[in-house]
């Protein structure tokens, strides 16, 4: 039997046709910023770019990208974080999540579940989505961390991560949750783990001052020791400039890179690049545009493919 596996060199990624400031899912995400007096059009294109150079840098670095173009009707302006809605997983899952923003929902599509059915192989299909006629949220590998090997999942409680639909997903996986508070500077609950907490093969980075409860917080030192984890700490100021936002790639853990954005990189210390760069190497790219008005980072346009391959995909793009 194959290993369980923590990485993967294969990723799909949603090309952004209407990217923008989303106001529904403002209130809960204090990482998007907007002043109102913004070019659209400007916006978009500029996401585009910062799309395309990102793929670019992956691919020239050996990673696998699976690149799906948005659909232009109906607008989702958020269609780029594809990691919230859908997950891959290594036994031939695909799991579709229940979104907090009615704009977000339109980004579940049909056609990209066929897209991976034809060409991977896929035994079954779990749908959360009927929790959100209850009011109820769990954003996919956004408010779920998943150390695969070991068959933990890690998230912090907010209004987009249920403690129920995480119980049920364990119940489906057979994962064990660790759950906790997390809150930012102004109090307010961090809406998705994973920006403040990534985790590798062998180390996690997190930003623990977001943990207020100390009995959380030991926790969660004494899971990464019990797993043997090297635990690299990021200050809040870094955590905002989306340093917890990272996903380790690549066919080997040898052979794997830690994707971020050329802000989380900027904000590091010499100390934390260098335990970094003990465990993988390090890529980054700009995309200021969609940090900014998006509120999400590298990982989050990042869904990875665990999926075994049933044939060569013959087409890399879709609706293009």
């Amino acid at each position: 039997m194959e290993s369980i596996k923590q990485i993967t060199n294969k990723i799909m990624m949603i090309r952004p046709a209407n990217f923008g400031y989303n106001e529904e899912t403002a209130p809960n995400n204090a990482f998007q910023i907007s002043d109102g007096g913004e070019n659209k059009e400007l916006i978009a294109q500029k996401a585009q770019d910062e799309f395309d150079a990102l793929v670019f840098m992956l691919e020239n670095n050996g990673i696998e990208v699976i690149v799906i173009e948005d659909t232009p009707s109906p607008p989702k302006p958020d269609a780029v974080f594809p990691n919230n809605w859908i997950s891959f997983h290594q036994d031939g899952s695909i799991m579709t999540y229940p979104m907090f923003s009615k704009v977000r929902r339109l980004e579940r599509r049909k056609d990209i579940v066929d897209y991976f059915k034809d060409n991977f192989s896929v035994t079954k299909h779990y749908r959360f989505e009927s929790y959100e006629s209850d009011g109820m949220y769990l954003e996919g590998t956004g408010s779920m961390i998943l150390d695969r090997p070991n068959k933990l999942v890690f998230a912090c409680k907010s209004v987009r991560t249920n403690e129920d639909i995480l119980d049920e997903f364990s119940r489906l996986t057979g994962y064990k949750k660790i759950i906790f508070q997390a809150t930012d500077g102004q109090g307010q609950e961090i809406y998705h783990t994973n920006v403040m907490m990534a985790i590798g093969t062998s180390f996690v980075i997190i930003c623990m001052d977001t943990v207020r409860d100390e009995g959380h917080k030991q926790l969660l030192r004494n899971t990464f020791a019990t797993y043997d984890k090297e635990v690299i700490e990021i200050s809040m100021e870094q955590m905002n400039s989306f340093a917890g936002n990272m996903l380790q790639v690549g066919k080997t853990e040898e052979d794997s890179f830690l994707v971020m954005s050329e802000s989380a990189f900027n904000s590091l210390s010499e100390k934390q690049v260098s335990n970094i760069e003990k465990h993988a190497k390090i890529i980054h790219s700009p995309i200021p545009t969609i940090e900014r008005y998006g509120g999400g980072s590298v990982r989050c346009m990042m869904a990875e493919v665990f999926l075994p391959e049933r044939l060569k995909a013959k087409f890399k793009r879709l609706n293009r």
